[in-house]
């Protein structure tokens, strides 16, 4: 899809949002939004964004439609109310939720796109606000291939990994996979910086060493730098993860399968929220360590 074609619709411009809809401004194409905190937008509608005051307005001007938004159940309401995408959309429009959120929701909605002539294809994202800053977010796909061939442009704009991993669902089953490893490897990161700490290292150097080893990770390079400085400021907010680890937990569950460390890191995640860090970055847990 070129650019200079194809209007895009962005509902969600939250720490992530923003920057991915600025990276598809920036390559030329054309933007309509719609959040429900106008103010959240405006450095976009200052750069050239239209703002739209209902998504009715939005499905009617855009050819393709992006929604990033926070939980299921926003995704339920955008997707199936009465003035929702679903019911609303022109036929023939491409519609992608980059939402975190349930297999079996993405599966509904590809039904009933389906028989509303739509296409669609649920696509999560990982790699925080740098990879969405920067335009290397690996993108999770489900859906049907020539879609996604159409869609490819776009998702090239905004991400590095692009890869299609199976039908409808299969998208945000890949994404739980990502968030299932960093559960533990997030305290894992957490308790190498406090033991660091403790044992009179210099964390900073001590990090020179395991980053580039057999622990190298992306939370490790990425986020431990922000646990020593103490920046706690969210490239991906603790309820967020809280609510992607839940889901996961159910999805494992329904499976039959057992994740320990999935549980693990999701009751202490919990705990760091009842502290009043629901609005942090996801670092902030090593405050449960570093005491």
């Amino acid at each position: 899809m070129q650019a200079n074609e194809t209007t895009i619709g962005f509902i969600g411009t939250g720490v992530m949002g923003k920057s991915m809809a600025e990276n598809l401004m920036k390559a030329g194409y054309p933007l309509v939004i719609h959040t429900r905190t106008k103010e959240k937008a405006q450095t976009l509608l200052d750069n050239g964004a239209l703002w739209k005051n209902t998504i009715v307005e939005l499905t009617d001007a855009a050819d393709v439609i992006i929604t990033m938004v926070g939980y299921p159940q926003d995704v339920e309401e955008i997707y199936f109310g009465e003035a929702g995408i679903l019911n609303n959309a022109k036929s023939g429009t491409y519609v992608i939720d980059m939402t975190t959120s349930k297999p079996a929701l993405a599966k509904e909605i590809a039904n009933v796109a389906s028989e509303k002539d739509l296409h669609t294809l649920d696509a999560p994202v990982s790699g925080g606000d740098v990879g969405a800053k920067n335009g290397t977010l690996a993108i999770m796909v489900g859906g049907d291939q020539t879609v996604f061939d159409k869609l490819l442009p776009i998702f090239n704009v905004i991400g590095g990994q692009i890869i299609l991993q199976g039908e409808a669902g299969a998208g945000q089953h890949t994404k739980l996979c990502n968030q299932i490893t960093i559960a533990s490897n997030m305290i894992g990161v957490c308790e190498a910086v406090v033991y660091a700490k403790k044992a009179g290292l210099d964390p900073v150097r001590v990090l020179d060493s395991i980053t580039t080893g057999a622990a190298g990770s992306w939370s490790l390079s990425n986020l431990a730098p922000r646990m020593i400085e103490g920046d706690y400021a969210p490239g991906f907010f603790v309820k967020h993860f809280i609510k992607d680890m839940t889901i996961a937990l159910e999805s494992a569950q329904e499976m039959e399968m057992s994740t320990p460390g999935l549980a693990l890191s999701l009751k202490l995640y919990k705990q760091l929220a009842e502290s009043g860090e629901s609005d942090s970055g996801t670092q902030a847990l090593i405050k449960l360590f570093d005491r």
